[in-house]
């Protein structure tokens, strides 16, 4: 089979992936969409979560729209005649192609994005009115929500690479449509989950620890912004930020299939990663079709088989594939390495974060002593959880490299293929975490319009296994983004060396020592900067709940309805303000490092990113998704239950951990992913401006 026949085949399934999931919105939209009152309050989510959705898109498509400028002005100029001597020329396809797919990448990341929110803000109601009649069609309603923003969004990006790799047969511009994915993904992510944290922890504290009602209770000022921020935190931001590690992965590989192709190999290997992406769109079309719950079942173990069950069917794909196309059997190893890893990661995320195992159980006993041994505990566990994910990093990148390698392939294209393979199932995977938010909306809008003991107990089943989801998908994406990134790296050398720099990575430099160092401390600075926009604002919202049920009583009796749309507002303005710093740190400080420093220190910035940030991300993502989980079972009726010593300390430790798994932990991957392809894309300027 052609290269161009290859592409067209990863166009098509991509095109049938968003026919798949127009299907399922149609058919969420045609279930019965419940009584007045739960209407009533899905009105008010759906409505706040769109406004704040179009603020931050109009925000960031100035963001996108200035930096397209900024790429079509400085990639385009011919810089080796502009610091020598000659006429200045102008390379319109390096400098407008360049800004003009970067602008596609934002755009279709927003799509997905969005696309994902508009579901969730229909479904959460569905999911809670189909709750009445028990949890199997509560179930298969959430599910194929989130389905929707699973299949689309990979849809979305296998059309996006393929139609640009189609029409230009240059991966360089698909960097371009990377970049914009990225930087786009990172601000949404940020954003989404600064908006998110600030109301749940406002509600959680003045609600549970403070009145002693529930964050969900209707009298709750809080209570809308904190639904809210489920859907543009956990379903837009979230998305996006996969989307991102998706692309990034599909893109680098290519990049690395040019490198090998200038070495004498076939022309293949540049679509190769298109090749394995579309078997896992098949796959994850397919298995999501085969997730099913019986009434009285669990639905994590549901969701837990769909995911083994698509990975198995992707591993008899890529065979197809690999054998058919009549590629080396070096590149099937990688592919299968890196589904079968991140599936491992996934699952041992799962059992420090998931209430069947002694790690949340351990947490929520000790609450008993007080919320300081609980976060001591839960820190404890969050620490420990990293170790078997960075040894299953460590052992994927070890067996597709020398897989590769074994098979005269270059090892850190198998690495590559790695990582394109453990995000091959996407869409099973963001399936299974989109369902989460959309589930726990559900309880939300179920306790708030009042459907009565049995429909909640029902929603706080669906509830319970999208926290686990949640937990595995985070585990998937942040592996996959620590071999990206890897990949990515690598590729910023052959951009440097293709444009005539010196790229020598050595500790003995004290330039690459001091590039090491700036490099580690940024996902800290990262994750402090955007932790404290979440404390700082809380602090805001926190006040203005205690000043209504203060300033009104009728609030907290029920005879009055409390100002929603005032919370709602300081929770959409902070977040978008706390956005800027962010943003600057992950384009200019790279760029200061590369123009000032050089390429090597470039480079010796990037590796400590790599590291510090790996690190931080998975201890955050599973240290929050443990202390979320011990209180969840406690209030499951587990030691004192609901309005207990233990569970009011459960509740400060899962204050503690939401910033770490919905803010700073999950926009750390997409951090060390945009200063990757920052750092790619501005390599030829960086290396003619130390040449010259």
């Amino acid at each position: 089979m052609s290269d161009t026949l290859w592409i067209v085949v990863a166009l098509g399934l991509g095109v049938a992936s968003i026919g798949v999931a127009l299907l399922k919105f149609a058919w969420v939209m045609r279930q019965p969409a419940g009584d007045t009152s739960s209407q009533r309050v899905a009105r008010h989510i759906r409505r706040s979560a769109t406004q704040f959705l179009g603020y931050l898109y109009l925000s960031l498509a100035g963001v996108a729209a200035g930096m397209g400028v900024l790429l079509a002005v400085l990639l385009g100029f011919d810089l080796p005649l502009l610091f020598g001597e000659g006429v200045v020329s102008y390379d319109v396809t390096a400098g407008i192609g360049t800004a003009i797919t970067f602008i596609v990448g934002a755009l279709f990341a927003g799509v997905a994005g969005y696309m994902g929110m508009a579901v969730a803000v229909n479904a959460n109601v569905r999911t809670a009115t189909a709750a009445r009649d028990g949890l199997t069609p509560s179930f298969r309603i959430a599910f194929n929500g989130g389905s929707v923003m699973g299949l689309g969004m990979i849809g979305i990006a296998i059309v996006g690479i393929s139609a640009i790799y189609l029409l230009t047969e240059n991966a360089s511009l698909v960097l371009g449509f990377s970049f914009g994915a990225s930087a786009l993904a990172l601000l949404a992510k940020a954003g989404g989950g600064i908006y998110t944290k600030i109301a749940d922890i406002s509600a959680d504290l003045v609600g549970k620890v403070e009145f002693g009602i529930a964050e969900d209770d209707a009298r709750n000022p809080g209570s809308i912004a904190d639904n809210v921020g489920d859907n543009v935190g956990d379903i837009a931001g979230m998305g996006a930020d996969i989307y991102d590690s998706y692309v990034a992965s599909v893109v680098a590989a290519m990049l690395l299939g040019v490198a090998l192709v200038t070495r004498g190999f076939d022309d293949r290997y540049i679509v190769f990663p298109l090749m394995v992406s579309a078997a896992g769109i098949l796959a994850s079309i397919i298995g999501s079709q085969l997730v099913r719950v019986r009434e009285g079942g669990d639905p994590g173990r549901a969701l837990n088989l769909g995911t083994i069950f698509t990975c198995l069917l992707f591993a008899g794909f890529v065979a197809v594939v690999v054998f058919g196309g009549g590629f080396t059997f070096g590149v099937y190893i990688p592919a299968v390495a890196g589904v079968l890893i991140g599936l491992l990661i996934g699952y041992t995320t799962n059992f420090f974060t998931s209430d069947l195992y002694a790690p949340v159980r351990a947490v929520a006993k000790y609450s008993k002593s007080g919320s300081a041994i609980n976060i001591i505990t839960g820190f404890s566990y969050g620490l420990l959880s990293v170790v078997p994910s960075v040894v299953g990093i460590v052992v994927a990148m070890l067996v597709a490299y020398f897989g590769a390698e074994a098979y005269e392939i270059d090892g850190i294209y198998g690495v590559a293929i790695a990582a394109v393979g453990m995000l091959s199932i996407t869409g099973m995977i963001v399936s299974a975490d989109a369902y989460g938010p959309i589930a726990d909306n559900a309880k939300g809008i179920a306790e708030m319009s009042d459907l009565g003991e049995e429909t909640i107990a029902n929603a706080d089943a669906l509830d319970s296994a999208g926290n686990t989801a949640a937990a595995v998908a985070k585990g998937f994406a942040i592996g996959a983004a620590a071999l990206t990134v890897l990949s990515l790296f690598h590729a910023y050398g052959e951009e440097i060396r293709a444009a005539g720099g010196q790229l020598t990575i050595t500790i003995r430099d004290p330039l690459v020592l001091s590039g090491l160092f700036l490099g580690a401390i940024t996902p800290p600075l990262f994750s402090a900067i955007t932790m404290l926009a979440v404390t700082r604002n809380a602090y805001t919202m926190i006040g203005e709940i205690r000043r209504q049920f203060n300033e009104k009583p009728g609030v907290l009796e029920g005879t009055e309805t409390p100002d929603y749309e005032r919370c709602v507002r300081i929770a959409s303005r902070d977040a978008l303000k706390a956005l800027i710093v962010p943003a600057l740190i992950s384009v200019v400080l790279p760029l200061l490092v590369g123009f000032i420093l050089g390429p090597s220190a470039l480079g010796g910035f990037l590796g400590g990113s790599i590291f510090t940030g790996v690190i931080f991300a998975l201890f955050m993502a599973n240290g929050g998704g443990l202390w979320d989980n011990a209180k969840k079972w406690i209030e499951a009726g587990n030691l004192g239950g609901k309005g207990s010593d233990e569970h009011k300390a459960s509740v400060v430790g899962d204050t503690v951990g939401d910033p770490f798994k919905d803010t700073a932990g999950p926009s750390l991957n997409t951090l060390i992913t945009v200063m990757s392809l920052v750092s790619s894309v501005f390599a030829p300027l960086i290396a003619v401006m130390h040449v010259f």
